[in-house]
């Protein structure tokens, strides 16, 4: 799945994503969570905001933190760092 077919495919299930998917596409775009308790925190390949850090509730993603992760897809795709994760 490329990113703005994983963008689109969030931007509709916002208040529907499982957590375990958000953590693979986070993974996928984002690399290797570090984990600190119940916490998944991604290092993004820029300073500041927006931040990636996922936490489960009842095994679906809080609905603020996907639109955190479509924001930092969105950013991502901007500056181009996307190319290698899409293949």
């Amino acid at each position: 799945m490329d990113i703005q077919a994983t963008i689109e495919n969030l931007d509709n299930e916002i208040a529907n994503t499982r957590f375990l998917f958000l953590v693979r596409v986070c993974t996928e775009y984002f690399g290797a969570p570090r984990m600190k308790g119940s916490h998944h925190i991604f290092k993004t390949p820029w300073p500041g905001d927006p931040r990636i850090n996922l936490q489960s509730a009842k095994g679906k993603a809080k609905p603020y933190q996907v639109e955190h992760v479509i924001v930092a897809l969105r950013k991502l795709e901007e500056i181009g760092d996307a190319g290698d994760a899409e293949t």
